[in-house]
């Protein structure tokens, strides 16, 4: 036990501690406290993550578990991803053609955050740079030192430094911008004619659930615009910064390591030769990407620290007593270093055999069964976002791998590769990650989109989906692809033509599924 100020701390730093404050106990430990810093940023304890333990929490946490957060809804993301990857692997391309190195951060921080704004609203951002320039910033007085969070009752101390200030400025902006989004999209929503209706399941943007869950109406807690533009921002801050943090700290691992960078890189390009490009589908048969991944986690939890909880009523925790009001800090960065639990070699190596069949590990998992390993959590309070995130890293991962190979410049032994780690509530690394890749695999270009007979072969990257599925919606908003209804007559084969918005091609679906095909095939393929 500390105290840290005026508040009193238990920090939690073992395997068995773990399991007390988030199993054995977890209800007495579900609360959240709010410092004076957070309590500006999530408008006094909105939204998912902070709010305090309670009926207005539960119903939220609800939503996310079975609506916005759902396996199948994370699935109807797909083609979002497979886009927004595509476009990244074509800009690293292009720098490996005019032997440039990339700077990964910024790159692997633009894609899940254009991943992550499409799913929620189901367009880009205009505002996409400053939004993200003062999410960033939230992250980092949220983890900053504030006199107040220390000394709440001190009158003195709140007036010291600037941080809720400044925590007030970054809410106004961000909470500017999402109000101009959701504006935009119910205008866009209610203008459509094409667009999925309400319910629609797969076709639904999570901005769009959110939406019509408000409008339906029966919720024990109502679910006001203030409340929506909370769970968004918590959307944004939980899901784009611990994406980013895993996918940067992957990747300088393999650098560092480059045995397992071979091992990685050889299963994937087995995985994907026949067909040119990474199906987000077949990723589930690279095992030792997994491992990789699960190694990473071990090492590089997203969250040193898990979000603080706050003990709701008196109980002891192996043996100590902890008294009502208390912080509770779960240190999961030195759990997944303790060498108690990881027998087998050092803890402080990266080896992802670790988790391979027959190892001491291989059962250990991280979606919050197994105590040693909590780079979601666990109990209520654990991230319902898991799926969600690790569907971003999982892609990103494996296409990087597939299409190049990676060096850091001026690194001669990549064991003296710098892995210093920065300070904040995600332990990114201290300094960018700046890679020089070699093209070994195209790159599809992003050029044109073929229609085809659902009888005829189709290629490896071919999406297949029934017509008149609200998953159309998704493919009508893909960069290169716009899309108009064709008369009953139209044969399938002479309805792609140009179409005069910037050079995309206009795909026009028949309306009479039964006369001509029952399914639509839309295939990417290398173009101008």
């Amino acid at each position: 036990m500390l105290r840290l100020g005026e508040v009193p701390t238990l920090v939690v730093s073992s395997r068995d501690a773990a399991r007390e404050v988030m199993r054995a106990h977890d209800a007495a430990f579900a609360s959240r406290p709010l410092s004076a810093t957070v309590r500006v940023l999530t408008s006094g304890g909105r939204g998912i993550i902070f709010a305090p333990y309670g009926g207005s929490w539960r119903q939220l946490r609800k939503i996310a578990v079975t609506e916005l957060l759902t396996a199948r809804r994370v699935a109807s993301f797909r083609a979002i991803r497979e886009e927004e990857v595509g476009a990244m692997l074509r800009a690293v391309a292009a720098a490996a053609a005019a032997g440039r190195a990339v700077e990964l951060r910024a790159a692997l921080s633009a894609l899940v955050a254009d991943t992550t704004v499409r799913a929620v609203m189901g367009d880009r951002c205009k505002d996409r740079d400053v939004f993200l320039h003062k999410l960033q910033r939230t992250i980092e007085l949220s983890a900053g030192f504030n006199p107040a969070d220390l000394w709440p009752s001190s009158r003195l101390a709140g007036r010291l430094g600037g941080a809720v200030r400044e925590a007030e400025e970054c809410h106004d902006t961000v909470f500017g911008i999402l109000d101009g989004i959701i504006q935009e999209h119910m205008e866009r929503t209610t203008s459509s004619s094409c667009g999925a209706g309400a319910g629609d399941g797969d076709g639904e943007d999570l901005l769009d659930v959110l939406l019509r869950i408000q409008k339906e109406g029966r919720l024990e807690f109502p679910l006001d615009m203030l409340a929506i533009k909370q769970v968004i921002f918590d959307i944004f801050g939980a899901g784009s910064e611990t994406s980013a943090t895993t996918l940067e700290w992957v990747m300088a691992e393999l650098i560092r390591n480059p045995k397992a960078m071979h091992k990685a890189t050889a299963e994937v390009r087995r995985a994907f030769a026949a067909d040119g490009v990474v199906s987000e589908s077949a990723l589930g048969k690279l095992h030792y990407l997994h491992l990789v991944i699960r190694e990473t986690f071990r090492l590089h939890t997203p969250l040193p620290l898990l979000l603080p909880r706050e003990c709701r009523e008196p109980c002891r925790v192996l043996g100590y007593d902890v008294p009502r009001g208390t912080q509770v800090l779960v240190n999961v960065w030195a759990i997944g270093r303790d060498e108690r639990y990881w027998p087998g070699g050092s803890p402080e190596e990266f080896r992802p055999e670790r988790f391979d069949d027959g190892e001491a590990a291989a059962a250990v998992d991280f979606r919050g069964a197994d105590f040693e390993l909590l780079p979601f959590g666990a109990g209520r309070r654990m991230c319902p976002g898991l799926a969600f995130g690790l569907a971003n890293v999982e892609l990103a991962l494996a296409s990087l791998l597939f299409h190049f190979d990676w060096e850091a410049p001026d690194v001669a032994d990549p064991a003296e590769f710098d892995m210093t780690e920065g300070f904040g509530i995600t332990a990114r690394r201290k300094a960018n990650l700046l890679l020089r890749p070699t093209l070994r695999v195209p790159v599809l270009a992003q050029g044109y989109v073929d229609y085809r007979n659902k009888e005829k072969v189709m290629e490896p990257s071919c999406a297949c989906i029934p017509l008149g599925s609200s998953q159309l919606k998704w493919y009508r908003r893909l960069a290169n692809v716009s899309s108009t209804l064709a008369r009953p007559n139209a044969m399938p084969g002479h309805i792609l033509r140009p179409a005069p918005n910037g050079g995309k091609l206009q795909v026009a679906f028949p309306l009479d599924p039964q006369e001509h095909v029952e399914q639509v095939v839309v295939v990417v393929v290398a173009g101008g």
